[in-house]
């Protein structure tokens, strides 16, 4: 029982001693601290609006003020450290053996991190871009470091690590996606006429506006010409404005007496009776 009391007591002894001989500096490392936290934050946004003012795009904004906020906190906790006598040099060793096994146990997690900085740099899309990647199309909500989230028009989020968008094929088409659709008329309309119908419905249903719509003679079927209509229309209401025009299309055609032609086909029965 004594040898515990005796123990106790030099565990506060030293606890004392270090506040008696350490309490001005842990004071003072904690206001320099605090202090360097506050000058962060304001650096950062400093940092944030003048790229906005810039005109940068806002994903790489947003990644050079957060970088700037992080090495002016970790140059602050350095010299907190060194305010109560604490050596950094041990610290930084420590952290280069931790950081070459972390890298091999997560090599992933490095990759997209590695991709996302290549992201961010490259540019090679920017938030409210519409892109497809392997299979995935959608309009670009957020753009992290370690992956990507796209959302398409049913408001569904679909997140895609960067690793697997560096390096593949990348299909970029702004803001608008590719709509296309056939229509069919009989053999003896007139094909100019149904060119400007089909214009003519483009242009009120607000097809026309993002790019020139493509229209033309894409084959000549069993039962009639196949007219090909390619028009571009905002990612957020693509099946929307498509099934909208697509109906237009059609009302347009039978106010315009343009027949569209149902299949047909030809029976023909032979006799072979024997005479």
């Amino acid at each position: 029982m004594q040898e515990e009391i005796q123990q106790v007591e030099a565990i506060y002894n030293s606890v004392v001693q270090f506040f008696v001989n350490y309490s001005f500096q842990l004071v003072g490392a904690l206001i320099v601290f605090l202090i360097g936290m506050f000058v962060a934050s304001k650096v950062s946004a400093a940092t944030l609006r003048l790229c906005e003012k810039k005109a940068l795009d806002i994903t790489l904004s947003r990644f050079i003020a957060s970088f700037v906020k992080i090495v002016i906190i970790v140059g602050v906790a350095i010299i907190a450290l060194g305010k109560i006598g604490i050596s950094v040099t041990p610290f930084v060793a420590a952290i280069g053996a931790i950081s070459l096994g972390a890298g091999l146990a997560v090599q992933g997690l490095l990759s997209n991190y590695g991709a996302g900085l290549n992201i961010i740099l490259a540019r090679p899309f920017v938030v409210g871009d519409t892109i497809t990647v392997k299979g995935e199309t959608g309009l670009v909500d957020e753009v992290h470091l370690a992956y990507t989230v796209l959302k398409d028009e049913d408001d569904v989020r679909i997140t895609i690590p960067n690793r697997h968008i560096v390096g593949e094929i990348l299909h970029n088409s702004a803001a608008n996606k590719l709509a296309e659709t056939t229509v069919g008329v009989s053999y003896g309309s007139d094909p100019e006429t149904v060119v400007k119908v089909l214009r003519s419905v483009l242009a009120e249903q607000g097809a026309a506006e993002a790019r020139k719509p493509l229209i033309g003679i894409d084959n000549f079927g069993d039962s009639g010409i196949n007219f090909m209509v390619r028009f571009w229309v905002p990612t957020e209401h693509f099946h929307e404005t498509r099934f909208r025009v697509n109906g237009a299309i059609f009302q347009a055609l039978v106010d315009a007496n343009i027949n569209i032609p149902f299949p047909q086909r030809e029976v023909r029965l032979l006799d072979n009776t024997d005479e």
